[in-house]
């Protein structure tokens, strides 16, 4: 048997001998573990300059948003919990806590906004076209177009 038949065994061949080698990054305060399947988690504000935000807890409460507990992720020893106070036992850092909401609740929450947006978006553009001048015409359409010392064609 030659050198050109040979299998390599499989334990030879091991996923670090081919993964890329790691990059260092800045870390960051507000690492979330991965949300379980069929939720979305985002960080929300409980307190700002020292003061409870009652008001955007209650809110986001009341938009389908659950607190989420150190007991309900894995390795929470990972994660910032908060020690004291009316948040005890809640993944939290300066001032915000992790909560997770439904995943449908996210997108109809997203589209949501981004209907409101072009509702808004319209309603600028129909007042900007009542009160424009005859003599100065405003264009609407939003074109731009960068050059960099060269000529235009």
């Amino acid at each position: 048997m030659t050198n050109e038949n040979k299998k390599t065994s499989r334990a030879n061949e091991t996923r670090s001998k081919t993964e890329r080698p790691k990059v260092w990054v800045p870390p960051s305060s507000l690492d979330a573990p991965p949300a379980p399947d069929g939720f979305r988690y985002r960080w929300i504000r409980a307190e700002s300059i020292g003061f409870q935000d009652t008001k955007n807890i209650t809110g986001r409460l009341r938009e389908g948003y659950e607190l989420v507990r150190s007991e309900e992720i894995e390795n929470a020893s990972d994660y910032p919990v908060v020690d004291d106070g009316k948040y005890k036992g809640v993944v939290g850092v300066g001032g915000l806590l992790l909560a997770k909401v439904p995943v449908e609740i996210a997108k109809q929450r997203q589209e949501y906004m981004a209907n409101r947006h072009k509702q808004q978006d319209e309603a600028v553009k129909h007042d900007l076209m009542r009160e424009q001048d005859q003599r100065m015409p405003i264009n609407v359409e939003r074109q731009s177009r960068v050059t960099f010392g060269g000529t235009k064609k």
